[in-house]
């Protein structure tokens, strides 16, 4: 076996806690620093979580030569830069979605990877489990007949008045908080890019959106309908419908161990029961991994990651515009 690569997490966000435990459990990763703006507070972190090396700004964890990976959990608006510095230093990168907030810095980060040849992928974690692999499966068969709709909703309200969700200036907004999840979703289901979109959005105080809604034509008479925001109570789930059949994922980006989705043909209802082995945060884990050892492209690649960002960015102009954006 191989010698474990060595991850280090820059900065101390709560985001972290999802991928400590897959970070420990993996035969082929080792936990190694965590990096934060003061050293008391890296240090503090590490005592609790069991991370043998604590690091007082994210200046030393790149320049640590023992670190092989990188994961970013910094606020949105602060992906980017530290990807490519990542990059530049000669660490692979895990990094929060979205991976960047505008298609310059996400060419930046693909021109950084080219230059380098290291590995870099956006933490859409839902994306390797079995249960989205498996909606996959069932769309790409022909199971649905044509495929014609889909919908997707993921909102919760927001508690935190002094959360970075709520600043523009940090990245803010509903649609890069959880309403990349369902436009991501759709794209994947799709296999394609959408033609054109149209957005409207309700903004708040600072600017972002609290809510979102958006619609998304793609070729072949398909489109798509998503809804995000910060005020609707918690709601979660994926509607494909193709002209044969209908398929519900009730829980289609946190899914658990034991899932369940349900196939609607006519009067028949077929419900399709999903286990997956291993915590929802450790197939972002492994396929990093693969990537980095057995030079595999990563599931979610970096085209992937430009075209789910030239997508939203779209939504929002639209929003703005108040008129169909075309892709």
């Amino acid at each position: 076996m191989t010698q474990p690569l060595n991850w280090g997490l820059l900065s101390t966000a709560r985001i972290n806690r999802a991928l400590i435990k897959p970070l420990h459990k993996s035969k082929r990763t080792r936990l190694l620093a965590v990096a934060s703006r003061s050293l008391d507070s890296a240090e503090a972190y590490a005592r609790e979580w069991k991370i043998p090396r604590a690091l007082g700004s994210y200046e030393a964890l790149l320049a640590d030569p023992e670190i092989d990976v990188i994961y970013n959990s910094l606020p949105n608006h602060m992906h980017a830069e530290w990807t490519v510095r990542a990059l530049r230093a000669g660490k692979h990168v895990l990094c929060e979605k979205p991976m960047a907030l505008s298609l310059a810095e996400m060419d930046g980060i693909l021109s950084a990877a080219n230059e380098t040849g290291k590995m870099v992928a956006e933490a859409f974690m839902y994306r390797h489990h079995p249960q989205t692999l498996k909606a996959q499966e069932i769309v790409a068969s022909g199971a649905l007949g044509k495929l014609q709709f889909i919908r997707g909703a993921f909102s919760y309200i927001i508690t935190r008045l002094d959360s970075y969700r709520l600043d523009a200036r940090m990245g803010g907004g509903s649609i890069w908080d959880v309403g990349c999840y369902p436009i991501s979703y759709a794209r994947t289901l799709v296999g394609a890019e959408p033609l054109e979109v149209f957005g409207w959005q309700v903004q708040g105080p600072s600017g972002i959106d609290e809510t979102f809604v958006g619609q998304m034509r793609f070729e072949g008479g398909i489109h798509a309908q998503i809804d995000c925001g910060f005020k609707f109570p918690s709601r979660s789930y994926m509607e494909i419908v193709g002209s044969e059949a209908v398929l519900h994922v009730a829980s289609p980006y946190k899914p658990g161990r034991r899932e369940q989705i349900t196939l609607t043909r006519g009067d028949q209802v077929e419900k399709i029961r999903i286990f997956s082995s291993t915590d929802l945060y450790m197939g972002e884990v492994d396929d990093l991994c693969d990537a980095i050892l057995f030079g595999r492209s990563p599931r979610i690649t970096l085209a992937d990651s430009r075209a789910n960002l030239a997508a939203i960015l779209a939504l929002l102009e639209s929003a703005r515009s108040g008129r169909p954006v075309s892709l």
